[in-house]
Parts: structure tokens; C-alpha cells; sequence
């Protein structure tokens, strides 16, 4: 039933298995399926949020690749590194070069500020 109207309406799937018809249950399916879009959808809004990655325009050669593999790779070290957003974390390093090295702990100054206190700031 949806919200607006209160009508409920039936929807009708079709999906492509490699399940014989015994051994493909529904509940299975669609709950693997649900699983799968889960994780996609959870990755691909990260990337499309921060860096509005459906309206990027690079498209020759290697470059797509290779800009996904950066954005996937900052994704991760901000993950690995910090209890905040991702959003947060790029928002405040966005414009200081400087602060994304010390971010890092890349710059003898981070090194001795890092030295006295846990990794887990952000």
C-alpha cells in the first residue's frame, strides 16, 4: 500500500536463474537478489554523493577506470580511518591539500601530532 494514495498494487517480476525449478524457491531468490542490490546500491550512493560520479564525463581509455579505483580507494581509507561520513571527512579536506597529507599522517608534522594520540580521529 503506498503512502500517498493508500491503493495497493501488485507487482510482477521475472528473473533469469541458473536454479533448476526444484531447487529455485522463491523466498531464496529474491532474498539473494535483495542481498546483492543491497551492497550495490550502498556503494554506488557513496560514490555518486561525493563525487556525483553519474554526471562524470571522463570517458576515454583507462581514465574511468583508474578515477573509480582513486574515488574506491579514498572511500576506503576515510572508512578505515574515521567515525564520520564520508561526506564530512571530503568536505573538510576539499580545499587544503595540506590537511589531506596530514589526514594521511603523510607529513612529518602529522607524524608527531599521530605519535601521541589513536588512529580512530576524524
Amino acid at each position: 500500500m503506498t503512502m500517498k494514495t493508500g491503493k495497493t498494487s501488485t507487482e510482477t517480476v521475472y528473473g533469469v536463474t541458473s536454479h533448476t525449478p526444484a531447487t529455485a524457491e522463491t523466498e531464496g531468490v529474491v532474498t539473494f537478489n535483495r542481498g546483492h542490490w543491497t551492497v550495490e546500491n550502498s556503494c554506488h550512493y557513496t560514490l555518486d554523493w561525493n563525487w556525483n560520479e553519474d554526471r562524470c564525463t571522463i570517458r576515454t581509455g583507462y581514465v574511468p577506470l583508474n578515477i573509480n579505483a582513486l574515488r574506491r580507494f579514498d572511500i576506503g581509507a576515510i572508512m578505515a580511518k574515521s567515525r564520520n561520513t564520508v561526506a564530512a571527512i571530503i568536505q573538510r579536506l576539499a580545499r587544503n591539500d595540506r590537511l589531506v597529507f596530514d589526514y594521511l599522517g603523510m607529513t612529518e608534522n602529522s607524524r608527531h601530532r599521530l605519535r601521541g594520540r589513536s588512529n580512530t580521529a576524524g
